[in-house]
């Protein structure tokens, strides 16, 4: 009687271990699949886990059947009811081992495919995220739980609060607030939103305010598994709140093991004030200049009482000086007394904390705003990036700055450090379109707009720039569809300008003139530059029109408002180019000539490669109006052939000159209608 076989020779003649080696192969590759496939479809994490699960536990029972049952040229037996000299198990090993070389092969091609070629198509963020989760976090909007829905400000400026000091810490990547704003507070699908963003963890908070008494509960957790990895609740009085963000911000890095330097700690160990009243107005002014535009000047508003209850409180002070320099370099106020409110609110600033990151900033944007001086600017906010490694608002300043001075890839590229930090912010996707467009990169433009309406759908605004860009190629078909999708809001100056032009380009000058009568309407639309300038424009159409003593009377109010506003703001060139284009209406060729070479004196091109020469393109308008036909089109020659932003968002075309009834004067002149069809433009 022969000798029993070993169970390790029963295991190799019954293909046990060859089976072990197939269903490895085939489980690995299986699980490949699900982590390179299922999040592309926004699937949940616990799918991926499912799937895992399911081939570990797998893997007994296909032992256990591959010990069992042999297959056979019957089919599926039980091993014990073959006789052994009639197994087939050597030929089944045979077509084991060659399906084992062929799931081999494929996982050696699943390798090579994710190394050199998928990740490549991967989203920026969920890209970035690979070697950032353990170190990388969004802060999601605070959750206001007071009775009184009025203290929402109070929960949006902490959370602000906390995500400024993380900011400053560089062993984390942190996801600005424009970002996170999309979001709920506490949502459900955590994975999905932090894959869209490239983050690892996620935190969440709530902030209950009643009298004195407040209470901040925050969590932070693992997106990837939704999991807590830290919780912690403060119930403090309001005099005691002003250390809460920086314990936050510790408490988070210890818990993602981000080690801080000294400067660090001393950063986020900066106690800015004492005083209770002025951080609840320091507070509000965060929330209005959260919400940006015309709460500028409420935000100032609201950081200047802060300073003034805390004459100490050098963050209330560096961002009044911001603000304040804002308003000036938007020509919003660029009065005597808003230039100095700025200059004595960073001098203030520097005197109490000279090396903190709020004066810093706020010195880098007077600069840049106020100063207009980019080169000094760009070195202030490129010595900041180490100590604000997480801000997307230092890339996106020197975005700004770049294409300011007429580097455009350069800006393109500081975009794409914004907006890695920032992915879902309509701003910097705005940003970004407009210095496409300012290059007469339309197609890229309109796709980068795209983006932008896949965060805010139907967003009005997007569509009427994107509206301006197919008027500046001639595309009118284009832009009568896009603006059929628009109400007919004029509320929004953006929609109302766009079908304006699109009517003043078509030579439908009564609609034209319905168009702009309702910005009138409105009171503090009337006043100021902005009724100024409509009275300007409702003069140009009515001479197009044929109503010439209307169109002399409106300009003659047009020259009364912009004269007075000469008056008190002498510096400001957007209001010096109207003047000088309602002198021109007016058959004024002198003063006309001289208020137009001094709006460009005032921003020349050689100073902002943006919108200087955009007031030039203004000044050969004027100087076609008063047949100063040579320099006009010498001037619109050069023009043609550089880069920068105009009321279109882009740069003059030829398009723009064939349909704008501002070159009517020039149609006639062969000059002009060589330069025409020698321009290579479509």
């Amino acid at each position: 009687m022969s000798a029993k076989p070993s169970f390790l020779a029963e295991l190799q003649r019954r293909n046990v271990h060859r089976a072990a080696v197939f269903y490895a192969g085939a489980a690995w590759l299986i699980i490949q699949i699900a982590t390179q496939v299922f999040p592309f479809y926004d699937l949940p994490a616990w799918t991926v886990r499912a799937v895992i699960a399911a081939v570990a536990i797998g893997f007994p029972f296909a032992m256990l059947f591959s010990w069992f049952y042999e297959w056979t040229t019957q089919g599926i037996k039980r091993e014990s009811e073959i006789d052994h000299s009639e197994s087939i198990t050597r030929e089944t090993g045979k077509k084991l081992d060659k399906a084992i070389i062929a799931v081999l092969g494929l996982a050696v091609i699943v390798l090579l495919l994710n190394q050199f070629v998928l990740h490549r198509f991967m989203p920026g963020p969920a890209a970035s995220s690979a070697a950032a989760d353990d170190k990388s976090i969004a802060v999601l909007p605070f959750e206001n739980r007071s009775s009184d829905k009025e203290n929402a400000y109070f929960a949006n400026g902490i959370q602000d609060e906390i995500l400024t000091r993380l900011a400053k810490i560089g062993a984390l990547k942190v996801i600005s607030r424009t970002s996170t704003q999309h979001y709920a507070s506490s949502p459900d699908n955590l994975p999905v939103i932090a894959k869209r963003l490239g983050v690892g963890s996620i935190l969440e908070g709530s902030v209950q305010k009643v009298g004195d008494q407040v209470r901040i509960s925050v969590q932070l957790i693992e997106a990837s598994t939704d999991t807590h990895l830290w919780a912690e609740t403060y119930d403090r009085k309001l005099t005691d709140i002003f250390g809460v963000e920086s314990e936050v911000a510790k408490s988070i890095a210890e818990a993602l093991q981000a080690k801080l330097s000294g400067g660090e700690q001393r950063e986020l160990a900066i106690k800015p004030t004492n005083s209770v009243e002025a951080y609840d107005a320091y507070l509000h002014g965060l929330a209005a200049e959260v919400r940006g535009g015309f709460d500028d000047e409420t935000a100032a508003r609201f950081f200047a009482q802060a300073a003034q209850l805390d004459p100490r409180f050098a963050q209330a002070w560096a961002r009044l000086a911001r603000v304040d320099a804002r308003l000036v370099f938007a020509q919003e106020d660029t009065s005597q007394t808003r230039r100095e409110a700025s200059k004595q609110a960073l001098d203030t600033a520097i005197a109490l904390q000279p090396d903190s990151t709020d004066t810093l900033l706020a010195q880098a944007y007077y600069r840049y705003w106020m100063q207009r001086d980019y080169p000094d600017a760009k070195l202030l906010f490129e010595a900041l990036r180490p100590r604000l490694p997480s801000s997307s608002d230092v890339p996106l300043a020197l975005s700004l700055i770049e294409r300011r001075q007429g580097f455009w890839d350069q800006s393109l590229a500081y975009s794409d450090q914004a907006i890695a930090l920032d992915p879902l912010n309509p701003v910097l996707l705005s940003v970004r379109a407009v210095t496409y467009a300012s290059t007469r990169r339309y197609a890229e433009a309109i796709k980068t707009w795209d983006r932008l309406l896949e965060i805010k759908p139907g967003d009005p605004d997007t569509i009427a720039s994107q509206v301006l860009v197919y008027l500046a190629q001639g595309q009118m078909d284009q832009a009568r569809k896009l603006l059929a999708r628009l109400p007919s809001d004029q509320e929004n100056i953006n929609v109302a300008s766009a079908a304006f032009n699109q009517s003043l380009f078509e030579r439908d000058y009564p609609m034209a003139l319905e168009l702009l009568k309702p910005w009138l309407a409105k009171p503090e639309w009337a006043a100021g530059a902005f009724g100024a300038g409509t009275h300007a424009a409702l003069g140009f159409v009515q001479r197009l029109a044929g109503d010439v003593v209307a169109a002399k009377a409106m300009n003659l109010q047009a020259r009364r408002e912009l004269e007075a506003l000469r008056e008190n703001e002498p510096d400001n060139a957007r209001n010096a180019e109207q003047l000088a284009s309602v002198y021109a209406e007016l058959g004024e060729k002198a003063l006309a000539l001289k208020e137009g070479e001094r709006a460009v004196a005032l921003l020349p091109a050689s100073r902002d490669a943006l919108e200087g020469p955009a007031i030039e393109e203004n000044l050969a308008a004027v100087e076609a109006q008063v047949g100063e036909t040579s320099r006009a089109i010498g001037r619109l020659r050069h023009l043609l052939n550089i880069g920068y932003s105009n009321s279109f968002g882009g740069p003059i075309t030829v398009a723009l000159l064939k349909l704008d009834p501002v070159w009517d004067p020039l149609r006639g002149d062969p000059r002009f209608q060589k330069l025409i069809a020698d321009s290579g433009q479509p």
